[in-house]
């Protein structure tokens, strides 16, 4: 791995990337190797890039958030179904939403709940959430590519200077929680560039650069020198396959100011990022950080020319003896209220509202019943995602559960017609695309028989 430290700032006590001391930037060792970066622009070459530049934002929610007390809530149930909070009105008639998103509530005319996702596989991690598919499902040779690969391969980078298909995905505890997935049979020219991580507990990183900050990327003499050191503990542990001309282009991705600019929140308008609120670098437990600024990164990241950014953002998981599931939904909920608003409202004063879409969603949902612990334990049977931009037909509902949030009554929903959406809304043709894995069969964006939701398109 490649652990850059930031420069701190005189005002913020902070890293020019806007987090503290005790924070970094890594960008994953296999994006280093003469692998990803070089295949990125091989690929670039290799296709014909439109002018059109749409793009994925791809929020995960590590653990299984409540559909129930987040944006499905029931106040005609029991008590023991509707939990401790309210529904509020929203500025759609008809849809309510949990008390403690009153910002989301004032603008839901920009967001569309999806309240019936119903083919959950029930497994803790974000395999399904970065793929669309089961993790026990059927695997091609070489594995189902994420999302993310399957768009760097068909569209290409915009430019030389930022990888299509980016993550800031931490490294968590639970380590299937931290995966923004692979390239599968597309190769790892195509899987995620991810820029943070967490430094190991039972091992020490590969390469630590202490003296590396954002501002001297552009050093291509140190940058180089440390490149040839990753290259060479590379090469002994077999990590790296070959180098070749790419290899040269890759470091000028490093070297040039893009990435770097957009990784950098000094130089982020202060007002727009306050809107988005503080951000808390502590692990919560072993999920993510509240880095609600990363929020604001994956615009940034958008804007500099990726086109599908995943990321993890805190940890959902709270059904233990510790009882916290309604405490921690008070500490969590306005934080996301916040920051959801604030990228959501950022896309549209932008005029990205048409072009980049957003999904929020967790693995599974929780019971509808709350157990003895006053939490929620693992209900796979029903979940919720929200979307926004893209150019979908926003300030609806899709889907119903039944009166206490048990199962879906109307139009279940499958994660992969959520990407169907995705993808559609972006430009892939679903049906017409096919691409051949490492045996030669064809496979598709999507199972065959998978379409978009009609209603946002």
């Amino acid at each position: 791995m490649l652990t850059i430290l930031g420069k701190p700032t005189a005002k913020r006590g902070q890293f020019c990337d806007g987090v503290s001391r005790r924070s970094f930037l890594k960008i994953g060792g296999m994006a280093l190797g003469g692998i990803s970066l070089p295949g990125t622009l091989r690929a670039e070459k290799e296709s014909q890039t439109g002018s059109n530049h749409k793009a994925i934002i791809n929020i995960y929610m590590p653990g299984g958030p409540s559909h129930i007390d987040l944006w499905d809530p029931k106040p005609e149930a029991p008590t023991e179904i509707r939990g401790e909070f309210n529904a509020i009105q929203t500025n759609v008639p008809g849809i309510q939403i949990c008390e403690l998103f009153p910002r989301m509530a004032a603008m839901m005319d920009k967001f569309v709940p999806v309240r019936s996702l119903s083919d959950a596989d029930g497994r803790h991690d974000a395999y399904q959430c970065m793929t669309g598919r089961k993790f026990g499902s059927r695997q091609p040779p070489g594995g189902w590519p994420a999302a993310g690969a399957f768009v760097s391969n068909l569209q290409g980078p915009v430019n030389a200077a930022v990888p299509s298909n980016v993550a800031l995905m931490y490294k968590t505890g639970n380590g299937t929680w931290g995966q923004p997935g692979t390239g599968g049979f597309l190769g790892v020219q195509h899987a995620p560039f991810n820029l943070v991580g967490r430094k190991a507990r039972s091992s020490p990183e590969n390469m630590v650069l202490q003296g590396i900050t954002l501002e001297r990327l552009r050093d291509r003499v140190k940058l180089q020198k440390a490149f040839d050191t990753f290259r060479r503990e590379a090469d002994t542990s077999g990590l790296m396959e070959s180098m070749d001309v790419y290899s040269q282009q890759a470091m000028n991705i490093l070297t040039t100011p893009q990435l770097a600019d957009a990784l950098d929140l000094s130089k982020e308008d202060p007002e727009i990022l306050a809107r988005y609120g503080k951000s808390d670098e502590t692990f919560q437990r072993d999920g993510a950080p509240r880095m609600i600024e990363n929020f604001c990164l994956a615009r940034r990241l958008v804007e500099a020319g990726a086109r599908f950014v995943s990321l993890n953002y805190s940890r959902w998981d709270w059904h233990g003896p510790d009882g916290m599931n309604f405490p921690k939904s008070r500490e969590e909920f306005p934080l996301l209220d916040q920051g959801l608003s604030a990228l959501v409202t950022d896309l549209h004063e932008r005029g990205l509202d048409k072009d980049v879409s957003v999904v929020v969603w967790g693995e599974f949902g929780r019971t509808p019943k709350i157990n003895q612990n006053n939490s929620r334990d693992h209900w796979p049977k029903v979940s919720c995602a929200m979307l926004a931009g893209g150019g979908m037909n926003t300030g609806q509902v899709i889907g119903k559960t039944n009166r206490k949030g048990e199962y879906a009554i109307d139009r279940p929903v499958k994660f992969q017609e959520v990407f169907a959406t995705l993808y559609h809304q972006i430009g892939l043709d679903l049906n017409g695309t096919r691409i051949f894995d490492t045996s030669g069969t064809p496979q598709y964006l999507v199972d065959q028989g998978i379409e978009p939701l009609r209603e946002l398109i």
